[in-house]
């Protein structure tokens, strides 16, 4: 049975474990990825995290021992003592087309991919 989350998302979560470089003002925080989706990513919270909600910074999601990235400009929307979700505000054409990849062969279904698409531009 959905949940009530579940049921207000327009965007798969997938599961994917990845390091993850976090850039806020002149710190850089090192930590995982635990989902990701074409809208945001959930992160594991790094020791001694103190930063606020609304905080804009930078992600950078390491693909492929390092050879390629996901690099998204993102905003912390929730914190808990465990994780960081962060909303996308801006992906660079590359990274999108990394991410998009990454959610087509976890998703398996065309149509889903586009639906999500459709309304990642339309948001």
């Amino acid at each position: 049975m959905p949940t009530k989350t579940s049921e207000k998302r327009k965007f798969h979560r997938i599961s994917f474990d990845a390091p993850c470089e976090l850039h806020v003002l002149e710190n850089v925080w090192t930590t995982e990825v635990l989902d990701i989706s074409l809208k945001g990513v959930l992160l594991k919270r790094p020791e001694g995290w103190s930063e606020p909600l609304e905080l804009s910074c930078e992600a950078i999601i390491h693909l492929n021992d390092h050879d390629a990235a996901i690099v998204m400009a993102v905003e912390l929307r929730h914190i808990s003592p465990d994780h960081l979700g962060f909303t996308c505000r801006y992906i660079d054409i590359e990274s999108a087309r990394h991410l998009r990849r990454l959610v087509e062969l976890n998703l398996g279904d065309p149509v889903a991919l586009e639906r999500e698409l459709s309304r990642m531009i339309d948001a």
